[in-house]
């Protein structure tokens, strides 16, 4: 038997990612959460956010009854709330978790490829992105894009600021250590 997956009578419990899509609302993570507690469900990690005025989630959910089980159960919640929802049985891979050790803040006239390019950059120089975060700054007439990426470099902090380099001309970007102190 799997470590994830744990006999409790005949139920044998799974872990799947729970997706939740839809426009922002009070009160969302709330509901959904406590729906997932009232059938049985354990939350493992979890990313939650606002992307405009939209509302994303996603959640690792430990649960017996399987994957159509934890879709009916929840239904009825995002349903009211106008969500979109996503299942999918995973390996939860808890307690792994990597810290990340840099952080890259990039900016610059917003233009389509302007994500791509960077990160394409980045991943050909070993960094591994761990998270990464964008917004849209300055106005409709002159937008900027602004990344906030975290992650690992594979090859070190100065081979991360080479391959940047060359995109200097049409961003600013700045590579930073994050302390890492835990404990």
């Amino acid at each position: 038997m799997k470590e994830e997956e744990v006999t409790m009578g005949s139920a044998r419990k799974q872990w799947y990612m729970v997706s939740l899509v839809g426009k922002d609302q009070s009160g969302i993570v709330a509901r959904v959460t406590e729906v997932l507690y009232q059938a049985g469900g354990v939350l493992g990690e979890s990313s939650m956010m606002r992307l405009g005025c939209n509302f994303s989630i996603m959640m690792m959910v430990e649960i017996a009854g399987g994957g159509e089980q934890l879709r009916q159960s929840i239904a009825p919640v995002t349903t009211e709330l106008g969500l979109h929802l996503h299942v999918d049985a995973i390996e939860p891979g808890l307690h792994q978790h990597q810290v990340p050790e840099l952080r890259v803040v990039v900016h610059g006239a917003d233009r389509p490829g302007i994500v791509a390019q960077v990160t394409g950059v980045l991943a050909e120089a070993g960094f591994d992105i761990m998270d990464l975060d964008s917004q849209v700054g300055g106005s409709s007439l002159e937008p900027i894009y602004i990344l906030l990426i975290e992650g690992v470099a594979n090859s070190g902090v100065e081979t991360i600021h080479q391959a940047l380099e060359p995109l200097s001309a049409s961003v600013e970007f700045r590579v930073e250590e994050i302390d890492t102190l835990i404990g």
